[in-house]
């Protein structure tokens, strides 16, 4: 079902494949390091229920920074076609 979707999107979707393992090229693992590294030591939660508020805030600070967010992207997938994945 998804080849055959992609292959009816091909106009609207790029497929870019990540290395299999190397988190360092990972954006979901770049994002979680920033969020790491962005807060202060003071803004950590102690408490399990605060989490979900201060990782809020954090990306919708990161939604006024696109330059940011772009970074995440910036150079880490190989371009790839629909034919090399199938």
């Amino acid at each position: 079902m998804v080849r055959t979707w992609l292959a009816d999107h091909a106009d609207r979707i790029e497929l870019r494949l990540l290395p299999p393992c190397s988190p360092e090229l990972n954006p979901d693992e770049l994002v979680n390091v920033d969020l790491k590294h962005s807060l202060p030591m003071s803004s950590r939660t102690r408490h399990q229920a605060q989490s979900p508020a201060v990782t809020r805030r954090f990306f919708h600070r990161r939604q006024r920074q696109p330059h940011i967010v772009r970074g995440y992207f910036d150079g880490l997938y190989i371009p790839c076609t629909l034919e090399e994945i199938i």
